[in-house]
């Protein structure tokens, strides 16, 4: 048989055989026992099986009884326990936010702990991706991009400073006896992000050696969370967005060799969010959270 039997049946015969007792049951179903034996009779033909042994003043489970029992019992338990998933993640408003990888996985996922210890009931679901926004044709609440701050369309929040700075492990730097000056990288690995062909360039052209380092050789990686990798593990050096490193420059994973840095200005990060769309309640405790978090850095800029 294909078919499922009648719901209302199968609730009545759980319940008695959880109890087994046809008043029990009928009084925790605020039914009569005469409605609850009824359905157990109507289940039974419905299946072509008995499921009860019926005495005078108590029944008990037939082998096949016991069966179905665990079966019914079963798929009721995981019927409740999804029922509870669904109503609890109903109750929690959720924010769609769309991020960069290497933002995402080098910044803001190590802090959205504090975000969700802080605020139990907003649900972050983070996405990555390069692809532009476009608030009119995406399901999306807010999301952090790269640019200049002209975006039309949109509010937006500016983050942090965007420098540049060159980046290696210790132990590269400590192998490069001869790495003095921003010149002596031409005899070194540069390690770059297909995502940021030209940060290379912009340092090299503020260094003053765009003539004599070349700033497309070297290795090439699909995102800059990669580049950085690659140079803690000592394959060159990564030109780095500073406060993506900061933590890997305080623990010595890795070390800046040269003062000289490039601040992109206003080509940097920002909070992007509809301007044609009421900010949620909970996207302004989102908002105010993500700008708190890079003013305590003492990297961030708000302006």
């Amino acid at each position: 048989m294909d078919r499922l039997p009648p719901l209302n049946a199968i609730r009545a015969f759980e319940a008695a055989a959880r109890h087994l007792s046809i008043t029990v049951a009928a009084d925790e179903l605020h039914v009569t026992p005469g409605a609850v034996s009824r359905q157990i009779r109507s289940l039974e033909e419905t299946l072509g099986i008995q499921l009860l042994h019926r005495g005078h003043r108590q029944i008990t489970l037939t082998g096949p009884g016991e069966d179905y029992y665990r079966a019914v019992t079963k798929a009721i338990d995981g019927l409740r326990e999804a029922t509870r998933r669904l109503t609890k993640r109903a109750k929690r408003k959720q924010l769609k936010i769309r991020a960069y990888t290497t933002f995402a996985m080098r910044w803001l996922i190590p802090r959205l702990s504090s975000f969700h210890a802080a605020n139990p009931s907003i649900e972050v679901l983070l996405t990555a991706s390069l692809d532009p926004v476009d608030f009119r044709k995406e399901d999306i609440d807010g999301a952090i991009r790269l640019g200049d701050g002209k975006w039309s369309g949109v509010n937006a929040y500016r983050l942090v400073d965007n420098v540049l700075i060159p980046v290696c492990s210790q132990s590269l730097l400590a192998a490069s006896a001869k790495i003095r000056k921003p010149a002596d990288l031409r005899h070194q690995t540069l390690l770059h992000s297909i995502a940021r062909p030209d940060d290379w360039r912009h340092w090299l052209e503020a260094a003053g050696v765009e003539a004599q380092v070349d700033a497309r050789g070297g290795m090439t990686y699909q995102s800059s969370a990669m580049a950085y990798a690659a140079a803690v593990e000592g394959q060159g050096f990564a030109i780095a967005q500073q406060f993506l490193v900061t933590d890997d420059l305080a623990s010595g994973k890795l070390v800046a060799p040269f003062r000289q840095n490039v601040d992109m200005g206003d080509y940097t990060y920002y909070l992007l969010m509809p301007a044609d769309r009421k900010e949620s309640a909970s996207m302004a405790t989102f908002r105010t959270w993500l700008l708190e978090q890079f003013q305590k850095s003492a990297i961030g800029s708000t302006t």
